[in-house]
């Protein structure tokens, strides 16, 4: 039964990934039918990452009342009503207006379940949980693709509303096997301990690892945003081979996290942060020759070694802070992941623009830094894997 309810996560997890690709993939259509400038997409997906913040923050409280299982049920019902509101939505007001359940319903799913598989699960099965959202990720704009180029972006989000959906039912279907795998391995949801978002930022640990997520996700979300245009404007590659060469950048994650997965049964999440974190360096340094091959093989470095720090940070939170206080500091951790994912490509696009896409690989290094300092303090001093 454990086996079966990993796969409904896994499944899951791929409804959270589905929404995260599938404005960016819909939005040129969007913004053209409705007349309004291409700017006004960005204040959708800050109303989609606040509202997941703001869930995020309150997810211990409460999976402590409902559950695991009906947190994901509800919340992914919640993100398939958002899916069909964005399908019938006729101006950006409703957009807007459907963003927040969006957002809301996104982060629940994210923190409950990371939380849940770090509780009871070894660290392979969260690597690979990670590429199941890969598969959300890269199926989504895939769909409204094929929308596209035969209706409209309506339908697109209207196909996806469906997968959702189904997807969705299949989680409230499977409400009494969470019940069933706790009687039959005598293992209890453990009793989280509802802590205070103020309280645990006093705690320099939980702080040193939230620098670890916000300059993790940053680097990751800037890389995607902003690789291709710095090898446009700065590496003198043409458009097509600039979003040709970032695409390995993707594939590096998902090779990463894969291969993670695999190696988790040997060398543990601690080493595997450490070893993805030296190929980030490497990848950097990269960045930095001249030459038009090594930038797309620093970028590809630069997944590969990234990808597996967020699935196997998330893996040691119960080792580092305990199994209590584990959900609350998930919360917190998944919060200080969109913080760094709302706010580090929007800064580097003001340094870019007054100053020139050349500090790209720059900027990657001071989050880069900002991943190392609380990893210092989080996982270097820690003597078990």
């Amino acid at each position: 039964m454990a086996a079966l309810l990993l796969l409904i996560i896994y499944i899951a997890f791929i409804g959270l990934g589905i929404p995260d690709s599938l404005f960016g993939a819909a939005w040129p259509a969007i913004y053209t039918e409705f007349g309004i400038p291409v700017s006004r997409g960005s204040l959708i997906t800050m109303l989609i990452s606040g509202g997941t913040i703001i869930s995020s923050l309150l997810s211990a409280e409460l999976i402590r009342r409902f559950g695991t299982g009906r947190i994901t049920a509800f919340s992914t019902s919640l993100t398939a009503a958002a899916l069909f509101g964005f399908s019938c939505s006729g101006n950006l007001l409703l957009l807007c207006l459907f963003a927040v359940p969006l957002g809301l319903g996104a982060g629940a799913i994210d923190t409950a379940l990371n939380n849940y598989v770090a509780l009871h699960y070894r660290a392979s099965h969260m690597n690979f949980l990670h590429c199941f959202y890969g598969i959300g990720v890269s199926l989504s704009p895939l769909l409204m693709s094929l929308a596209l180029s035969a209706d409209s972006w309506r339908n697109g989000y209207r196909t996806v509303f469906w997968l959702q959906a189904g997807i969705a039912v299949l989680t409230i279907l499977a409400l009494p096997l969470w019940k069933r795998v706790s009687a039959v391995s005598g293992q209890e949801e453990e009793a989280a301990e509802t802590v205070r978002f103020s309280r645990l930022l006093r705690d320099s640990r939980v702080r040193m690892a939230c620098l670890v997520f916000i300059g993790s996700c940053g680097l990751e979300y800037s890389c995607g945003n902003w690789g291709s245009t710095f090898l446009v404007t700065s590496r003198g590659l043409e458009v097509d081979a600039g979003a040709g060469l970032i695409t390995l950048y993707y594939v590096g994650i998902a090779a990463g996290r894969f291969l993670s997965g695999i190696l988790s049964f040997r060398l543990g999440s601690r080493r595997l942060v450490l070893m993805g974190q030296a190929v980030v360096l490497a990848a950097l340094l990269l960045l930095c020759l001249p030459g038009l091959a090594l930038p797309g093989l620093g970028l590809f470095l630069v997944g590969l070694g990234n990808g597996p720090v967020f699935p196997n940070m998330l893996h040691l939170t119960p080792r580092i802070f305990g199994k209590r206080l584990s959900q609350s500091v998930m919360g917190v951790q998944m919060a200080a992941s969109y913080v760094g994912i709302l706010l580090a490509p929007a800064l580097f696009g003001v340094i870019a623009q007054e100053i020139g896409a050349a500090l790209f690989p720059g900027w990657l290094f001071l989050l880069y830094l900002l991943m190392m300092t609380g990893s210092f303090f989080t996982v270097l001093k820690r003597k078990e894997k």
